[in-house]
């Protein structure tokens, strides 16, 4: 890869002179903005499950077999409290956004942690597509909508004690009683309720809008664990497109196929790094 700064001034060029941007949000960004699932802050709220199971971080205590809803609950409110209920607005995306708001922008991720929305991001521009740790669903599932859960979580928080939360506060479905689950896919049985079709509509629409235009694809810390979502849909455009110009940055994969390498600008630095720098 040529020089960080000459790379940085296409980078801005590129910018500034298209008509549209399009973001592609994966892990990356949200490792780039300081979240960590391991570490002191993962030992100083799970220590006790950390005790008890041996956990390393916060994903593997997220899909344990655990013996009660009860304490199934009591660490997932945990969990979601952190990620999603405690944080504000990161710097990190207030910096993103600022650099983008002047432009025709949407934003495709697999985040579910709402940092865009906190971060002043128009919640008609953004796809979530693999869900929000901010709603519940129906476990079986029954029916196709989804719960938001503050009040529930926040309550499961407070109240918990050894490591379980009242049987009373285990969240169950209104419609067929079942308990409920996070809305987070991680099989066939994740709810695309009518926010997410809405949002995936909308998706497409501004793809439609965007055709023959000047666009930057902006695809920030997209790894291989879903590359459909993102990865390999902004390579076609960028292949397919002539005014489409793809800027990837992501320190553990900072590649391209051959055949859009005049097209693309590649940054094996941290995200946050590059963003500072064009700021």
């Amino acid at each position: 890869m040529k020089d960080f700064d000459e790379r940085i001034l296409k980078f801005k060029n590129l910018l500034a002179d298209c008509d549209y941007v399009l973001i592609g949000a994966g892990a990356g960004l949200s490792t780039s903005a300081g979240f960590e699932y391991s570490g002191e802050n993962f030992k100083k709220y799970f220590s006790d499950f950390i005790d008890k199971y041996g956990f390393t971080d916060m994903y593997q205590g997220g899909f344990y077999p655990y013996e009660s809803e009860e304490e199934k609950w009591a660490y997932w409110s945990r969990y979601v409290f952190l990620n999603r209920y405690k944080e504000k607005a990161n710097e990190l995306y207030k910096l993103l956004f600022n650099l983008v708001k002047n432009k025709d922008y949407f934003v495709i991720t697999t985040n579910v942690d709402h940092q865009f929305q906190l971060a002043g991001f128009d919640k008609d521009r953004l796809f979530y597509t693999q869900g929000d740790y901010g709603l519940f669903q129906c476990s079986i599932p029954c029916h196709s909508k989804t719960y938001d859960n503050e009040t529930q979580i926040l309550e499961m928080v407070k109240t918990q004690k050894d490591m379980k939360i009242p049987s009373f506060l285990i969240p169950r479905c209104p419609v067929c009683g079942k308990p409920m689950e996070m809305n987070l896919r991680s099989d066939d049985r994740f709810v695309e309720d009518e926010g997410w079709h809405l949002h995936a509509k909308r998706y497409g629409e501004f793809l439609e809008k965007i055709n023959g235009k000047k666009v930057l694809l902006l695809e920030l810390g997209v790894g291989y664990n879903t590359p459909s979502i993102i990865k390999y849909p902004f390579e076609r455009m960028t292949l397919k497109n002539l005014d489409f110009y793809l800027v990837r940055i992501n320190i553990s994969y900072p590649f391209c196929p051959a055949e859009i390498k005049d097209k693309t600008i590649l940054f094996d630095e941290d995200i946050k790094k590059v963003l500072e720098k064009i700021r």
